[in-house]
């Protein structure tokens, strides 16, 4: 009988590891949130992920558990552990993926560079925080932000009070009692490492790549990051597979840095799971991303993360067509711009929402990032 593997989420990134699940010979299983949604064709149950009762029943069918996303609360997490389950990556991990204090506090201990950073509990104490760090600083909600959101750059402690006040009136709800503030980091680019890791302990790594960010949105990738010197290269790989190994992360890891000003390299963020700064693999490595998680959590033996070319760019659709079906791009995009590969997500257009993106790869840096734009363009 095929391992059955089951996700948790049914989002686009459960989406895009259906086809690679059939082709490694994996019977895939979806809990979806709700109906239509992008990885539908797979989709098995449908259940509010945060109900212990509603997982059990979908992961009473499947082998080992992953995820599309890492907001399934802990409790849930650790009861399917203590009944047998295979989770990866397990909550012991994935707790430095949901609460960006834990994640801070963890990654100080293992001596990763980041920035400064603290814990406030009130506009005192961010205000101290503000007076050290030359009155600016990025102050997060530790719980639920990504794409932008649940971040705010301050230059008064007064800019983050109606945060303060919903922690004070969410203190019931065990949500928390403090807000992260770092440093505002005067960066020169935006840059992710992937690793991936499996139960066993192998670890793989991808090529440290490029990201641009739009209004705190992932836009475009290229890999492997342009004018990256070896020794960068070297520092991103080490953080990446320290931070694998000391978090005891199976599945693939993203490690969002900053390459800043004093050439320091910092580490942002992290995801565990495939991640929008990795797509790029699908089409640019022997083994991209989604075919490399589901090899991870099923334990089987990692692949190859060579580049197919030398350059790689990845172009997120973002909103979709303002006018007229989606469906009616195709064509022109396809024909005028053959070599680019378009994956779309199954979404309806709204401004600012991942609806695709496209691939390049190619030997021509300008002309693999020009056909990207050109190709993704065709869908605005």
């Amino acid at each position: 009988m095929a391992l059955r593997v089951g996700v948790i989420g049914g989002g686009q990134l459960a989406r895009m590891m259906i086809a690679p699940a059939v082709e490694l010979g994996l019977d895939i299983r979806v809990l979806a949130e709700s109906e239509g949604m992008s990885a539908q064709l797979a989709a098995t149950a449908v259940g509010d992920y945060r109900d212990l009762d509603t997982v059990r029943a979908f992961v009473n069918d499947v082998d080992v558990v992953t995820f599309d996303h890492e907001h399934v609360p802990q409790d849930v997490l650790k009861a399917l552990v203590a009944e047998g389950i295979a989770v990866h990556p397990g909550p012991d991990a994935l707790q430095y993926a949901q609460d960006k204090l834990v994640m801070r506090a963890r990654l100080a201990e293992l001596g990763v560079p980041q920035p400064d950073w603290s814990a406030v509990r009130d506009t005192a104490e961010l205000q101290t925080f503000l007076d050290d760090h030359g009155g600016k600083a990025v102050v997060k909600t530790p719980r639920g932000g990504y794409d932008g959101k649940g971040v705010r750059v301050v230059r008064a402690a007064e800019d983050a009070a109606d945060w303060f006040d919903a922690l004070t009136a969410d203190a019931a709800t065990g949500a928390g009692d403090a807000l992260l503030v770092e440093e505002l980091v005067s960066f020169t680019r935006e840059l992710a490492q992937q690793v991936a890791r499996r139960p066993s302990g192998q670890v793989v790594a991808y090529p440290v790549v490029e990201t641009v960010q739009r209004d705190g949105v992932c836009a475009e990738v290229v890999a492997p990051a342009p004018g990256a010197s070896e020794r960068l290269a070297v520092v991103a790989e080490a953080i990446g597979r320290q931070i694998a190994d000391g978090l005891g992360v199976t599945g693939m890891l993203a490690v969002e840095l900053f390459e800043t000003d004093d050439e320091r390299i910092l580490v942002n963020e992290l995801a565990m799971r495939p991640h929008n700064s990795g797509h790029w693999s699908q089409d640019g490595a022997v083994t991209g991303q989604f075919e490399q998680h589901l090899r991870a959590v099923a334990d089987l033996p990692l692949g190859d993360t060579s580049p197919r070319a030398r350059w790689a760019a990845m172009v997120n659709i973002l909103g979709g067509p303002a006018e007229g079906a989606f469906e009616d791009r195709f064509d022109a995009a396809m024909s005028e711009h053959p070599s680019a590969k378009i994956h779309t997500y199954g979404k309806a257009a709204r401004p600012g929402r991942k609806v695709g993106h496209v691939n390049v790869v190619g030997d021509d840096l300008d002309d693999v990032v020009y056909t990207a734009r050109a190709a993704a363009a065709h869908f605005a």
